[in-house]
């Protein structure tokens, strides 16, 4: 089995929905993003094996996305583009599986990456309607077309406006988060806490220079516009709930945005990353994908307590064995619901099957250049961009290993792990020596 190298990832800005990439979509986005990494990475007129990416909402004219999107940027045309979906897990998702091929020996490099947009979302026409419109289309004659009309009613015409809702609950992702906020035990003022801190780290980030090779400018952005500098906890304390009016705790502040936005990230084995004279910043050497039964009661958002606990059983590690967790904040009570499950005895001991709880992280270690609620989330983007700044903070702060955690729609959950590549260096050395 071969190392498989992360040699780094670029993206655009993430951007509030409607507002400066309302015009672009999916492909615009997309194709931007990978024209950055091939500028990065020197790949203009480069094979890449494989790349694989997808968008969460999309049209149906974007079957091929991926494909298209590749055909678009600098790339060799001789490269195949492979459009998936797993949800907000969609580029992590896409990164785990070019990880598995790389490491057989199947390819050798390969683009995970993904892009949203909720500005360009599809209108879709009412079933009935939809149905007259194929009728007609496959008429004939003028009267079969006519035909197609008959007992025709106005409202047929009014659009199905898109929607996140699961489709199993119809509660919305928010709206089952509340529950899980509950369940657990949240605080209001612990989630905006946290949302805080997010917008604090993302800015220092940005102002410390760590972003600057990590997002191209895209539209006249040249940085994520739901960032927040001037951000306060009492800003956030006046903010009403936004999914239960009368009992609720999740607000718009301590929430991600909907967002439009694209990530790249670029994987290879050590041979290719050698060959080409690009450093490598991390090893990508475990990843798992879990779900719960959310229909039935779980939360919507707690696979990844299942996930992370798998992997940490595969690599023979325990949770404080990191030196970062990036845990996407799709919501802030998902992050801090997930950080007391590990703390809870009866959760690890009767859920995870394990004998003890999992333990308390130091949250000095937890997202440190900011995520998701102060960056933005546009879902299938998300994880291509985690995975691009914990392989960089790895090679730039010396660390050892790094956690990922990213919640999905649908109950479901992805983790994996990241060896930093100076650290991976020595141990290789001392296994080699013994």
């Amino acid at each position: 089995m071969r190392r498989v190298a992360v040699l780094g990832g670029v993206r655009i800005p993430f951007c509030r929905s409607h507002t400066a990439y309302a015009e672009l979509s999916n492909l615009d986005m997309l194709t931007a993003a990978l024209d950055g990494l091939a500028d990065r990475f020197a790949l203009h007129g480069a094979h890449i094996d494989e790349v694989v990416g997808g968008a969460v909402v999309t049209h149906a004219k974007d079957w091929n996305l991926a494909r298209e999107a590749v055909i678009g940027s600098p790339l060799a045309p001789t490269t195949p583009g492979i459009t998936m979906m797993q949800a907000c897990g969609t580029s992590l998702q896409g990164a785990l599986g070019l990880a598995a091929k790389i490491a057989v020996g199947q390819i050798d490099c390969g683009i995970a990456m993904g892009s949203d947009t909720t500005s360009d979302a599809p209108i879709v026409f009412q079933k009935k309607f939809a149905k007259r419109l194929v009728q007609a289309s496959r008429a004939k004659t003028l009267g079969g077309r006519v035909g197609a009309f008959k007992g025709f009613a106005p409202g047929e015409l009014a659009p199905l406006p898109p929607s996140t809702s699961e489709p199993r609950t119809g509660l919305s992702m928010g709206e089952h988060c509340e529950l899980m906020a509950k369940e657990w035990g949240i605080p209001r003022e612990d989630q905006d806490a946290l949302a805080f801190e997010s917008h604090l780290k993302a800015a220092a980030a940005y102002d410390e220079g760590f972003m600057d090779d990590l997002v191209i400018p895209c539209a006249g952005v040249f940085r994520d516009n739901n960032l927040r500098e001037d951000a306060s906890l009492e800003k956030l304390a006046e903010l009403r709930p936004a999914f239960d009016r009368l009992g609720g705790t999740i607000t718009a502040g301590n929430s991600s945005p909907l967002t439009d936005g694209a990530a790249t990230v670029l994987l290879a084995s050590e041979e290719w990353a050698e060959n080409r004279g690009i450093p490598i910043q991390a090893y990508l050497t475990l990843g798992r994908t879990s779900a719960v039964d959310y229909v039935q009661g779980e939360g919507l958002l707690m696979a990844p307590t299942v996930a992370v606990s798998e992997v940490l059983n595969q690599a023979g590690l325990a949770l404080q064995d990191f030196d970062y967790y990036e845990i996407h904040e799709a919501f802030a009570a998902q992050v801090l619901a997930t950080l007391r499950a590990w703390e809870s005895e009866a959760y690890c001991r009767e859920r995870l099957g394990r004998s003890g709880p999992l333990g308390s992280i130091d949250r000095t270690k937890l997202n440190v250049k900011g995520s998701s609620i102060a960056i933005g989330h546009p879902f299938a983007a998300t994880g291509a961009r985690i995975l691009a700044v914990l392989a960089k903070l790895l090679h730039t702060g010396g660390g050892q290993r790094g956690l990922i955690s990213v919640c999905t729609a649908g109950g479901m959950g992805v983790a994996a792990i990241l060896e930093g590549a100076k650290a991976a260096e020595t141990s290789h050395e001392v296994r080699g020596a013994a």
